[in-house]
Formats: C-alpha cells, structure tokens, sequence
C-alpha cells in the first residue's frame, strides 16, 4: 500500500471556560501565533462541544466563547493567515467523533489521567461527555488530516490516544486514510505554575484570583500580582541545576524567559545572583509589556461582539470546505453513505 502524503496542516483548542490566563497564553496561544506562519493551513478552535462535558451556564458559555477568540486575535493569531472556529458550527466534529466512539476502546479510555483526575471519587456521576472526551477530541484533529498539535504536557496521552485511534481506525479498514499526528510540546513555559504555590498548574479554577494572570487583567493587576508572587528567601541561581527544589523560582525564571523569548540559561546568566526584590520589578515590567497590549485590545473587541460571530462564521465555513470532504470519504469507507458535500 503507497503512504499517503499529508498537506501540513496544525490544529489546537482551547475550552470556552472562561478566564483565559497567563498559562494559556504562554502554553499555546504564543505558540499558535508562530505556527500560523511555519506550515501551510493552521486552524484554531474554541471547543465549546467539550466544554459542556461540566454544566455551564448558556449566557456564560456564549460570553467566554466570544472573549476566547478575542483573546487569539489579540494575541496574534489573524483570521487571514489562519481558521478561527468555534467547534460546535462545524458539524463534522461530532460526526467524526461518534464513528471514533466506535472505534476506540473502553480500555482505552479507562486509562485516561486526565479523566480520572477531573472524576476523582464522583465517576459514577459525571457525564457520559466527560469520558469519552478523548474520542471528540481525536475527530477535532483528524477530521481535518491534521498533521501537528501543539499542545501542554497534560494533553500529551490524549494526542497518543487520537494515533490510537488513527491507527485503529486504518488497520480496521485496510486504508492510510489518517495521519499519525505529531505533537508539538516545547517552549521555556510550556507548564505554567499557580503564583502562590510553584507545585500547582496556573489554573482558571483556582479560588485565589492572586494565583493567576488572567489576560483581562491591567497593567497595575498584573504588576501587582508579579511583585506578591510567592518565592524563597535564596537569591536566584546562575545555573539551572540551581532551581532544583525551587519551584517558585523556577517558575518566576521560566515566565521571564518565555516572554522575553530566550533560554532559560540565557536569563539565568544575567539574572544569576539577583535577590527577587530586584527581579521581581524587571519580571512585573516585562509582563505588563507583553501583556496589557493584548488585553487592552480583548477589551475592544469585545465590544463589538457581533464582529466577533461574523469571524467565526467565516471561519466555520473555510472549516467545512476541509472536513466535509473528509467526513464523506470517512463514511464511504467505513460502508455508509456519506453526506452530501
């Protein structure tokens, strides 16, 4: 059988949750912005099918999923160069992931972290949506033959899943229909930490606002919140192997040199012996740098909401022109009659 050669095409998302923070922006959006540039097609997704996988409330759904794209345009990423979508206007994605159901297993899914993590003791009693999330997230990347995700570390076992199922899904019906996608995990602040605690992922659920940089905060918030940041009484290390044991610090260096866009050993040569009462000030001004353009530019975005959906729709109908062939050619394979395209 001839291998099938794949148009380079990137794929990522991010749930319409509500508060985009620092950790998204540094984890994936940042990336995003530059891989619209390296391959041919990029497409960028706010997922709102998987957000409904916990309740949300409709009005809040449809808000967060608004300042999402917001915050990608914001942040660089333009709907010239790339697809902005919102999931559930691309009707493929569901429909691709019901066939995915079918082909990956129970087992398969049971050893998901992830899930596991967010059921914790309650897995009796969580949606239906919540476990076989793998499988939709699978149809998001390859109902568009996408050949690379950036992604976090903590979606890592999922991108293994989708070649899981990739591959499945080939052998089953005698086809290279599917690529084997890559994940794209790099960067100095791939994993950004909570501000009070350097063992914990930054997160939009934690109680503590002070944990967090949300991309909606200003100026004087964010400096605020970088000056109170938790550290240790030590002054800061010339070498990595001198953050070992220090996640506060670790994390501080890592923000620095993902904003700054240099190595983590290229801060730590000019930052090495610095108390954080000196470093903490260069970091603040740095981040409020960096950022406040891209939540002033949010702020006016959002109000014009209605320019917003007009992107997403236009976004949607550039999706469709690339998964409904592919869907179509999906069911013909697996022996059904395919939707019209």
């Amino acid at each position: 059988m001839t291998e099938t050669t794949f148009t380079p095409r990137v794929f990522s998302g991010i749930q319409p949750s509500g508060g985009l923070t620092l950790g998204n922006y540094l984890g994936a959006i940042k990336r995003f912005v530059t891989m619209q540039d390296e391959v041919a097609q990029s497409i960028y997704c706010m997922v709102d099918l998987h957000a409904i996988t916990v309740w949300q409330d409709p009005k809040d759904l449809l808000h967060n999923t608004r300042e999402l794209a917001a915050g990608f345009i914001a942040s660089g990423i333009s709907p010239e160069k790339s697809i902005l979508i919102n999931q559930s206007q691309v009707p493929e994605h569901a429909q691709l992931g019901w066939i995915f159901n079918c082909v990956a297993r129970m087992g398969w899914m049971q050893r998901m972290t992830q899930f596991k993590d967010k059921a914790g003791k309650n897995a009796q009693n969580v949606s239906l949506g919540l476990f076989g999330y793998p499988a939709l997230m699978a149809a998001d990347i390859l109902v568009y033959h996408a050949t690379h995700v950036p992604v976090g570390e903590d979606q890592k076992q999922h991108l293994e899943l989708t070649r899981d199922i990739a591959a499945k899904f080939n052998h089953d019906y005698g086809v290279d229909f599917f690529p084997m996608t890559e994940p794209v995990i790099e960067g100095a602040a791939t994993r950004v930490m909570s501000l009070r605690d350097g063992c914990k992922k930054m997160s939009k659920s934690d109680p503590s606002d002070a944990s967090r940089i949300n991309m909606t905060d200003d100026a004087d918030v964010i400096s605020k919140k970088i000056r109170k940041a938790k550290t240790d009484p030590d002054g800061l290390p010339s070498d990595i192997d001198g953050l070992e044991g220090r996640p506060e610090a670790r994390n501080l260096v890592n923000i620095f040199a993902a904003l700054s866009e240099r190595s983590v050993e290229d801060v730590l040569s000019e930052v090495g012996g610095q108390q954080f009462g000196t470093f903490k000030p260069l970091l603040a001004d740095l981040a409020v740098a960096k950022l406040s353009p891209i939540s002033g530019e949010m702020a006016r975005l959002m109000d014009d909401p209605a320019e917003i959906d007009r992107i997403l729709a236009r976004g949607a109908s550039q999706a469709r022109e690339i998964t409904a062939p592919i869907l179509k050619k999906t069911y013909e394979i697996v022996g059904m009659v395919g939707p019209a395209v």
